[in-house]
């Protein structure tokens, strides 16, 4: 199974991995959402979406939808 950002429980850090390009916002894309950069999952909101993220420093709320599309790759040491 590929981990992706929607895949990530609350406190959980990775490393962006790869995406299609043509799925993810522009927006996101300029604040951070690159491949390399670190991401953490801070918060899910009550019903499950949207997503609120660590990117790189940058604090952003993301769509589920968006969030499956990222692949990302778990850093082991998450306490």
């Amino acid at each position: 199974m590929q981990n992706t950002i929607h895949t990530l429980k609350k406190g959980e850090k990775a490393i962006i991995k790869d995406f299609d390009i043509e799925l993810i916002p522009l927006k996101l894309l300029e604040m951070g959402c690159l491949p390399g950069n670190l991401v953490e999952l801070l918060q899910i909101a009550p019903f499950g979406d949207p997503l609120y993220l660590d990117i790189n420093g940058s604090h952003v709320a993301i769509r589920v939808e968006t969030a499956r599309e990222i692949e990302v790759e778990l850093i082991k040491n998450n306490l």
